[in-house]
């Protein structure tokens, strides 16, 4: 029989296989576990602190929903807030918690940014509680720091602090491209390729403008070639929705791609969403597309 700690590792091993190249599972991912020596290891339930059978105490998981009526979350201070469950202490899921504070056993965090989609971050520890608020604060560490060993200090906790604070702008680009990829159907605005591995969220004006807003009517959806050349303003886009190519680029005489990716979209309507709520902001690409009229 193998041990929790064992069981933890390979959880953490089967998450880095399938983060492999999106760190965002789907619920029914989640739900339905994974296959450890025989037997389902569960890593999530309806509620959100979550051990499987065949732990004792320790939990495996904490979880905040998608808008959840819970007030979790990464704080100012870089620690993730997570509420008791319940208003007892004492709970098991709340006394399990405890537990793993004080041992230090390492926990995997889902956040929910979509419905019934969560961002995976691990390891995460427990390092405080504040019973005064029914709450506990955790870290987020660096996944080369599994395991214990590793005395407390100022390195420690600097390190904590600033892996879980970037974990907010984690969440925020992983909101904002699933929901303008959610809005395009998945497919470019440019060229309506459809495979979502290949397209990004792109900015209309970028997050670091105070107009940036990570809003999908600021966001384009474009396969990643529509994208770099939209950023380097080879490509616009009117107020009035109409793609535009650079007259250099469509003097340049060059193979397949060039031809029929970028020149023959000169003049091309933009792709649309289906709700006019989330149609590109025309005072957005207009200050966009004056800066792609200054780049020719």
């Amino acid at each position: 029989m193998a041990s929790e700690d064992q069981i933890r590792l390979a959880v953490f091993e089967w998450l880095e296989d399938q983060t492999r190249f999106d760190d965002v599972l789907h619920w029914s991912t989640l739900q339905g576990g994974f296959a450890f020596q025989g037997r389902t290891i569960s890593l999530v339930g309806q509620q959100g602190i979550w051990k499987p059978k065949v732990f004792k105490s320790i939990p495996i998981s904490i979880r905040t929903s998608y808008k959840s009526d819970y007030q979790d979350g990464v704080t100012p201070d870089g620690l993730l807030h997570y509420k008791y469950r319940g208003t007892d202490p004492d709970h098991r899921d709340n006394a399990g918690l405890r537990e793993a504070m004080l041992k230090q056993v390492p926990l995997v965090y889902f956040h929910g940014i979509l419905p019934g989609k969560y961002l995976a971050a691990w390891p995460v520890y427990i390092v405080g509680e504040d019973p005064q608020n029914l709450a506990f604060t955790a870290a987020l560490d660096d996944k080369r720091h599994i395991g214990p060993g590793e005395p407390e200090g100022e390195e420690r906790e600097y390190r904590r602090r600033y892996i879980t604070a970037s974990l907010r702008t984690r969440l925020h680009q992983r909101s904002f491209r699933l929901r303008v990829l959610e809005a395009y159907q998945s497919q470019c605005a440019f060229c309506r390729l459809r495979r979502a591995e290949l397209l990004d969220a792109a900015h209309i004006i970028p997050d670091s403008h105070p107009l940036g807003e990570p809003r999908v009517s600021n966001g384009l959806a474009l396969c990643k070639i529509h994208h770099a050349a939209f950023d380097r303003h080879f490509i616009g886009v009117t107020p009035d929705y109409t793609i535009v190519i650079r007259p250099e680029l469509l003097e340049e005489q060059d193979g397949p791609m060039l031809r029929h990716g970028i020149q023959e979209m000169h003049g091309r309507r933009l792709i649309l969403p289906q709700k006019r709520s989330e149609y590109p902001d025309r005072d957005r690409l207009a200050l966009r597309y004056e800066l792609f009229r200054k780049a020719m």
